[in-house]
């Protein structure tokens, strides 16, 4: 641990430096005290909140060799690119978010013997969807990362459960933490038609919605399915970018949909846009417990979604939301469709889904974890090692 009234010095190793565990990551490390903690945030180059990060006075260390996806050569060259940032830099903390960087930020850690090494859950890299092969060798390699990892954090209760239950992380070591949202203003009529605006949808439409990646595991394909099933009057909007881009855009395209499935990309300004949604609609396979829902609940905005992982957390059927199993784009469709065609009671679900969040998702709670999870476990490590001398002079 840092000597008294010197800053505790942090890193934060992220695959990608974006929405979602990027998001979590940046305002997590942004809330903590700048006299207590310094944080540097090492992460693959071009994530659009690395300027976010070096604004807010983080040191930032873009990795030129950071993929997300298998490639062995690439791999071990980031494995040793982030081993040589963390010797140089000298950590107490090294906190990894995401599968990727979990793995070599840990690995980098390991070796260098920093101190205290955390990992966030967001999710998993194993899923329901994998061959069986596949699957059990992440699950293997997580358990052998779990014997080198100090604390656990996980965005869900469900998360950590799965975590504790599949023999990843000891139960006394992990933690539950609520997924820090930027503040959402609850929607209004101006705000409303503001958002239509931006969006390029009709006033008078009824629009459902999401925010997500265009890839495997947000199954845009099934929402574009759905849709195709919802009244001719209905618009939706599909917030965000990603591989399945020009998948996605051919079969809504095939499907004669393009004038009213609209594909906005990346967008920035997501909180000015959601309030133009009636009902926000998260198809996803698997999730950790996605921001995406919980900002839209901020806003006042009804929520369908899939029933995995964490989500039934927040989105509890029947009181705060609906949910419909995964891969049923017919189910999609008649649960979107029921809060489009009762607006009251659709009303109803997002009141008392607001109401439910509560502060779980306040950045100062997350604060909180993340500066109680460091310097209790720090303290520990002091304390091992005091009582480790003091009982090696006895024996002298």
């Amino acid at each position: 641990m840092s000597p008294a009234g010197v800053p505790i010095n942090v890193a934060v190793v992220v695959t990608r430096f974006i929405a979602g565990a990027g998001g979590v990551a940046l305002r997590g490390a942004l809330a903590l005290e700048s006299d207590r903690f310094h944080t540097t945030v090492i992460a693959a180059e071009g994530g659009n909140l690395l300027e976010d990060a070096a604004t807010g006075g983080l040191s930032v260390i873009p990795l030129r060799h950071m993929r997300p996806d298998i490639a062995p050569r690439a791999d071990l060259a980031v494995l040793r690119e982030v081993s040589e940032h963390l010797e140089a830099g000298r950590y107490d903390v090294v906190h990894t978010h995401s599968a990727k960087a979990g793995m070599v930020g840990r690995v980098a850690a390991r070796w260098n013997r920093v101190p205290l090494i955390v990992h966030t859950f967001h999710g998993f890299p194993f899923h329901a969807y994998q061959s069986r092969a596949r699957r059990s060798s992440y699950i293997a390699i997580e358990r052998w990362l779990g014997r080198i990892t100090d604390r656990f954090l996980a965005v869900g209760a469900a998360v950590a459960a799965d975590a504790v239950r599949l023999g990843i992380a000891p139960p006394e070591r992990i933690r539950t933490i609520g997924s820090a949202v930027d503040p959402v203003e609850p929607r209004t009529a101006s705000s409303r038609a503001e958002a239509r605006r931006l969006l390029g949808v009709p006033q008078d439409a009824r629009v459902a919605g999401t925010v997500g990646r265009l890839d495997f595991q947000k199954a845009p394909l099934d929402t574009v399915k759905a849709f195709a099933l919802l009244d001719r009057d209905v618009h939706f909007v599909w917030v965000g970018g990603g591989p399945m881009l020009g998948e996605v855009r051919r079969e809504v395209e095939g499907r004669g949909l393009q004038e009213r499935f609209h594909l906005i990309g990346e967008r920035r300004d997501v909180a000015q846009l959601l309030p133009g949604i009636d009902v926000f609609a998260m198809a996803s396979l698997y999730e950790g417990l996605p921001c995406s829902v919980v900002e839209a609940m901020m806003c006042g905005v009804p929520v369908v979604a899939t029933a995995v992982n964490a989500v039934p957390e927040v989105v509890v059927p029947g009181r705060t939301g609906l949910l419909v199993a995964p891969r049923r784009p017919r189910d999609l469709a008649a649960a979107i469709g029921h809060l489009l065609d009762n607006p009251d009671r659709a009303g109803a679900l997002a009141a008392a889904a607001r109401s439910n969040l509560g502060d779980r998702f306040d950045v100062d709670v997350l604060a909180h974890d993340l500066r109680e999870t460091y310097l209790s476990a720090l303290g520990s490590r002091d304390r091992s090692a005091a009582a480790a001398t003091t009982q090696l002079a006895q024996t002298a």
